[in-house]
């Protein structure tokens, strides 16, 4: 199954960020039993050079993910969403884990660095697909049977999900498209609901 995913910007607006839309398929009248679902099961983002690397992770949902620190000084990883978790605070060399046990979107933060932000996105399904920098997607080995396909992007307004039949021959040419005109970014609260403090300095 093959398509492509395009983002209705702002006028003026400039953008090159198409590979980090996630596209999956949650299977309606079927169990997939996929080679890829151990594999998504764990995860890791590092933390290097003050951001989370990879900034999207794709995770089964019910697995977990490691966030080894890289840096020469302390992290506390923490989100909000869903029931929450926070890591509290480590240094360089540790590795701590979370479980994602629903399939949702969470945005992942730092409460030491600001900017710091990631996003683990946990899925139903191992039917997954990053686009490509062109937008273009592949998921292959798909079931025939009919699905629930959604798509995802950080700076469209929502997730975009829909029916589709996939044949036995295989489904080709979709477009997506997803609208990021209301996009703004901006700051995010601490752990504590609270906003950042106005300068820091990191403890070596």
């Amino acid at each position: 199954m093959s398509g492509q995913v395009a983002l209705i910007e702002r006028q003026g607006a400039e953008r090159s960020d198409l590979r980090d839309a996630v596209v999956y398929l949650e299977p309606l009248d079927h169990l997939v039993h996929a080679a890829r679902e151990a594999e998504l099961r764990q995860a890791s983002i590092a933390m290097t050079g003050r951001e989370f690397v990879p900034h999207i992770r794709v995770v089964l949902a019910g697995g977990s993910v490691s966030f080894p620190n890289q840096d020469p000084f302390s992290h506390n990883v923490f989100s909000n969403a869903g029931k929450g978790f926070d890591l509290g605070l480590y240094r360089r060399g540790v590795s701590k884990s979370a479980e994602f046990p629903s399939p949702g979107v969470y945005p992942v933060y730092c409460n030491i660095h600001s900017r710091m932000v990631s996003f683990v996105i946990a899925v139903p399904t191992p039917l997954v697909a990053f686009a490509g920098a062109d937008g273009r997607f592949s998921i292959p080995d798909v079931p025939p049977g009919r699905y629930r396909m959604s798509t995802w992007h950080e700076r469209a307004t929502n997730r975009i999900s829909h029916e589709i039949d996939v044949p036995a021959t295989g489904l080709t040419g979709l477009r997506v498209v997803l609208d990021a005109r209301a996009y703004v970014s901006g700051p995010h609260l601490n752990k504590f609901g609270l906003p950042y403090a106005a300068t820091r300095v990191d403890r070596y």
